[in-house]
C-alpha cells in the first residue's frame, strides 16, 4: 500500500508539471492541485490493473505500427481516468486532444522517472 501511496505521489507531481507546462492540459478543481491528484490517482490505478494486459493483448498491433499504437493507448488511459476522475469526483484533467495527450505523456514519464531517481538515491 505505501508503494502505490508513493507511486499515486510522484505521479501527482508528474501532472502537476504537465499540466503547468502544457497549455492543452487544463486543471479543474478548488484547489486545481485537487483535480490533478485525482486524475493521477485514476491514471496511477489504471497504469496497475489494466494497462499491462491491454498492452500485451495490443501486442501485435504495436509490432505492425513500430510502437505507435501505443500513444493511442497512453491516449485513451488518459482520457479514461479524466472522464473517471469527472463522472465521480466533478473534478480532474481536461486533456485538449490527442497531441496534447503525446506530449503529456512524454513529460510524465520524464518528470516521474527523474523523481523516481532523485527519491532511491
Amino acid at each position: 500500500m505505501a508503494s502505490f501511496l508513493a507511486r499515486w505521489a510522484i505521479m501527482t507531481f508528474a501532472a502537476a508539471v504537465m499540466v503547468a507546462l502544457l497549455p492543452g492540459m487544463t486543471a479543474v478543481g478548488h484547489p486545481a492541485i485537487l483535480g490533478v491528484a485525482i486524475w493521477a490517482l485514476f491514471m496511477a490505478l489504471l497504469n496497475a490493473s489494466l494497462k499491462p494486459v491491454v498492452q500485451l493483448l495490443a501486442m501485435p498491433f504495436s509490432i505492425l505500427t513500430f510502437g505507435l499504437f501505443a500513444l493511442v493507448i497512453n491516449w485513451l488511459f488518459m482520457e479514461l481516468a479524466s472522464w473517471l476522475a469527472f463522472t465521480i469526483f466533478g473534478m480532474g484533467v481536461v486533456i485538449g486532444g490527442f497531441w496534447w495527450s503525446v506530449i503529456g505523456s512524454l513529460i510524465l514519464t520524464i518528470v516521474s522517472g527523474l523523481v523516481n531517481t532523485v527519491v532511491r538515491a
